[in-house]
C-alpha cells in the first residue's frame, strides 16, 4: 500500500523523520518495503499482512504509531448537519449486510477534482475521474472503508435493497463488462432492477458522470465471505473487495461516510440529506481473557502487569475487568484479526518490542509417530526412492472433467466425487477418487520440460462420497514412469511393464504379503494386452499396466513412442491383508533339477491361471514355479500364444532321480494340456 509521508503526518505527527517512522513501523510488523521520491513527495510502500485489514487506511497506519509513540490521532474534519430530510427505503438482507447507511447528495456540481485531490491520489496508485468518485477513493485510503456514489436520478422508486441475485442473470458494471450474475451473488437493488455487485463494483446505468446533479452515497458491511466468493468466481479483485473480503469496521462506516459527505459539500457545492441507517443487528464487542501467567509462557519473558495493560489501551482494547492474574480484554470493532488470547499477546509482543525478547532454542516434547502403518509406508517409501523414483506431492483436488479423459465408467465408484463449495481454482473443484490423475499431471509437466526420463510415486490419501455424511478416505500409492532409452543404438530396451511388476512385487515383499496375484484387467485407459489388476487374498486392491495409445492421443502426448506405466494400490487393503509368518528357512541339502513346459493356449487365457493350476498340483516336491516367456506372433497360429513355465523340483530327503522327476513332469503337462485345453508348443 503506497502511502504519502505528508498525509500521514495530518492525521499523527510524530516529530520524527520519514526513516524513522519506517524502521518504527517495520518493527511493528507492517514493513516498509520501499520509501520513494516522486517530485518532492515521500512515499511509503508498506506491506499489509491478509489479516489486518485494519491497517489499509492511514487512519490504522496512524493507530499503530500512536501505540508506539504516544502521539494522538487528528481526524479530518467529518461532522455534518443535514440541509434537508428526505423519504428514501432501505433494506437489507441482515444475514450478508449487517449494516447499510447511506444519505442522498444534491445539487453536486461535476468536475476535476482539487490538484493537491488528485495529487494525492496519483501518489497512492489511484487514478483520478472526476470530483465525485474521486472523494469516495480519498476517504477509501483515509478511513480503509469502501464507499459507492450512485447517480440518484437513475435509481428507480427511491428504494434500496440489499439482497442476493436469486437466478442467473447479466450486470454490466462500470468497466463496461457484462457479468454472468449467478442465483447466490450479493447485489444492490433499486425498486426494480440490480445496479451494482454488492462490494465488489457498481453497475455502468447508475454511475456518476458529467451529467449528474444529485447522488446517493452508500457506505456498507457485507459479509467477507460472500464478497470472497463472488469476486473469486467473477475473477474480479478490486480495491473495495479487497478490504471487504478481509473485514471492514462496522461501527466505523458512518463516520466514512460522513467524511465523503462533507467533503462533496465543500467541494462539490451539495446539500447533504438525513443519515439514512439501517443496523438490525448491532454490534457485540468480543471480550478476551488474558492471563499474565499465559504471556510468559507463550513468549518466554515476564512483562510487567502495567506495560501489558497500557500497550492494550494503546491500541484502543479496552479494559473492562482486571485482576491480580487476569484481564478482560474488550476488542474494538475495527479489529476483525483478533480472536482469542494468543492473539493478544501477539500485540503485547509486537509493540513490546520482538527485539527484547532474548533468543533462546524452543523446548518441546519429542512426539515421534511410531505407529506400525507409519514404518510400513516409510519402507514403501525406501523401496521406490532405491529404485530411482521421486516423490511427488499434490493437492488432493482434481478436474472431474479428467475421468471422462480417462473414459471412467458412469458406474465406477471413483465417479463419486466430493465436490468443492469455494474451489481454489475453478477447474480443481473435487478431491480426487484416486491418484492417477495428479500423477498424469506431473507427467505432462515434466514432458513439456523437456524431461523424458520421469519416475514419480505419491502417497496420499483420496475421497468418495460414502453413506456417511462425510466421504470415504483411503490411503493409497501411485507410480508413473517413462523410460527414455539414450542415443545408443545397442542400449537394451527394458520393458516398462515388467520393470514396474517387479517394483510392485517388491512391494508386497517389505510388506510381507506372499498371497498376491495379477489378473486381467478392464480399467479403460490401459493397453489390455499389457495390463493387469492386483489382488490380494481374493480382494482387488489395485492396478497396474501402460497407458493406452487413445489417452496419449487425448492429453497431446502421442510423441512419446515410449511406453508409459502407471500403478496404484489401495494402501489400506494392503495394510488389512495377512501378513506372512517369517520363517528361517535352511539351505538346501539336495541339488534341484530343472524343467521347462512351453504350452499353446488361448490368447484369452490369463498366464496367472497357469501358475495358479501348478501350485495346486498335488505334489510335494514343486518348489518354485516361474513364467519366462510369453509370445504371440510367428508360427503361433490365430487367437493362440505360447506361455512357457520353468519348474523347480527338489527333495528336502533325498537326491531326486531323472526317470522320478520326468514321470511326474509329464503327467503335470498331462494335467495342464485338460486343464488349459492347451497343446504342448514343439
Amino acid at each position: 500500500m503506497l502511502i504519502p509521508f505528508s498525509w500521514l503526518k495530518e492525521f499523527i505527527d510524530t516529530g520524527n523523520s520519514p526513516e524513522e517512522v519506517a524502521h518504527t513501523l517495520t518493527m511493528l510488523g507492517l514493513e516498509v518495503e520501499g520509501v520513494e521520491t516522486d517530485h518532492g513527495e515521500i512515499v511509503f510502500d508498506i506491506g499489509i499482512t491478509p489479516n489486518r485489514p485494519d491497517c489499509l487506511s492511514l487512519l490504522g497506519i496512524a493507530r499503530e504509531l500512536k501505540a508506539s509513540t504516544g502521539e494522538e490521532i487528528i481526524l479530518p474534519e467529518h461532522s455534518l448537519q443535514p440541509d434537508f430530510t428526505e423519504d428514501f427505503k432501505i433494506s437489507i438482507d441482515s444475514h450478508l449486510c449487517r449494516r447499510y447507511a447511506g444519505r442522498i447528495i444534491r445539487d453536486v456540481t461535476i468536475g476535476p477534482s482539487p490538484e493537491w485531490m488528485a495529487r494525492r491520489l496519483e501518489l497512492s496508485g489511484l487514478r483520478p475521474i472526476n470530483n465525485v468518485v474521486d472523494i469516495t477513493n480519498y476517504v477509501l485510503l483515509e478511513f480503509g472503508h469502501p464507499l459507492h456514489a450512485f447517480d440518484l436520478d437513475t435509481l428507480k422508486g427511491k428504494t434500496i435493497r440489499v439482497d442476493i441475485s436469486g437466478t442467473n442473470r447479466v450486470l454490466k458494471t462500470l468497466d463496461s463488462v457484462e457479468r454472468q450474475i449467478s442465483e447466490n451473488d450479493l447485489l444492490i437493488w433499486d425498486g426494480e432492477r440490480p445496479v451494482a455487485i454488492a462490494g465488489i463494483m457498481g453497475g455502468l446505468e447508475t454511475e456518476v458522470t458529467e451529467k449528474t446533479t444529485n447522488v446517493f452515497l452508500e457506505s456498507a458491511y457485507f459479509d467477507p465471505i460472500s464478497i470472497r466468493r463472488t469476486s473469486r468466481r467473477l475473477s474480479l479483485k478490486t480495491e473495495a473487495s479487497y478490504r471487504f473480503e478481509r473485514g471492514t469496521d462496522i461501527e466505523g462506516l458512518v463516520t466514512a461516510l460522513d467524511r465523503a459527505a462533507f467533503l462533496m459539500k465543500q467541494l462539490c457545492g451539495g446539500k447533504v440529506s438525513q443519515l439514512i441507517d439501517v443496523y438490525p443487528d448491532r454490534y457485540v464487542p468480543g471480550k478476551i481473557t488474558l492471563r499474565f501467567k499465559r504471556i510468559e509462557q507463550l513468549i518466554g519473558i515476564r512483562i510487567p502487569d502495567e506495560r501489558v495493560i497500557d500497550i492494550l489501551q494503546s491500541l484502543d482494547f479496552k479494559i473492562t475487568d482486571t485482576t491480580s492474574n487476569a484481564l478482560t480484554v474488550e476488542v474494538p470493532s475495527f479489529r476483525v484479526d483478533i480472536e482469542n488470547e494468543t492473539d493478544l499477546i501477539e500485540e503485547v509482543a509486537r509493540h513490546y518490542g520482538y527485539e527484547k525478547i532474548p533468543v533462546s532454542l524452543p523446548e518441546a516434547p519429542l512426539n515421534l509417530d511410531t505407529g506400525a502403518d507409519k514404518e510400513k509406508i516409510e519402507l514403501l517409501k525406501d523401496v521406490l526412492l532405491l529404485s530411482g523414483f521421486n516423490e511427488a506431492i499434490n493437492y488432493s483436488f482434481m478436474n472431474p472433467a479428467v475421468l471422462d479423459r480417462l473414459n471412467i465408467p458412469e458406474e465406477d465408484r471413483r465417479r463419486a466425487c466430493v465436490e468443492l463449495i469455494n474451489p481454489l481454482r475453478k477447474e480443481d473443484s473435487a478431491l480426487r477418487t484416486f491418484l492417477l490423475p495428479s500423477l498424469i499431471d506431473n507427467l505432462l509437466h515434466n514432458i513439456f520440460q523437456g524431461i523424458r526420463d520421469i519416475k514419480l510415486f505419491e502417497i496420499a490419501k483420496v475421497f468418495q462420497k460414502g453413506d456417511m455424511e462425510l466421504p470415504d478416505e483411503t490411503r493409497s500409492i501411485g507410480i508413473v514412469y517413462l523410460y527414455t532409452p539414450g542415443q545408443r543404438l545397442w542400449e537394451d530396451r527394458p520393458d516398462v511393464f515388467y520393470l514396474l511388476k517387479g517394483i510392485v512385487e517388491k512391494l508386497f515383499q517389505v510388506s510381507n504379503i506372499s498371497d498376491f496375484s495379477f489378473a486381467r484387467t478392464t480399467e479403460p485407459f490401459l493397453h489390455p494386452g499389457r495390463s493387469s489388476d492386483i489382488w490380494v487374498e481374493k480382494k482387488k486392491i489395485g492396478f497396474i499396466g501402460i497407458l493406452s495409445p487413445q489417452i496419449k492421443a487425448e492429453f497431446d502426448i502421442r510423441e512419446i513412442k515410449e511406453d508409459i506405466g502407471v500403478a496404484e494400490l489401495n494402501l489400506d487393503l494392503l495394510f488389512s491383508c495377512k501378513q506372512r509368518t517369517v520363517e528361517y528357512t535352511p539351505l538346501p541339502k539336495f541339488p534341484a533339477i530343472r524343467r521347462d513346459i512351453a504350452l499353446l493356449v488361448d490368447k484369452n487365457l490369463e498366464a496367472e491361471t497357469i501358475l495358479s493350476l501348478i501350485r495346486a498340483y498335488s505334489t510335494d516336491i514343486i518348489e518354485d514355479v516361474n513364467i519366462f516367456d510369453v509370445y504371440e506372433g510367428k508360427n503361433i497360429p490365430e487367437g493362440k500364444k505360447s506361455v512357457a513355465t520353468s519348474i523347480i523340483y527338489r527333495s528336502n530327503e533325498r537326491t531326486l532321480k531323472d526317470e522320478e522327476v520326468d514321470g511326474i513332469h509329464k503327467d503335470l503337462t498331462d494335467y495342464l494340456i485338460r486343464k488349459t485345453g492347451g497343446q504342448l508348443r514343439s
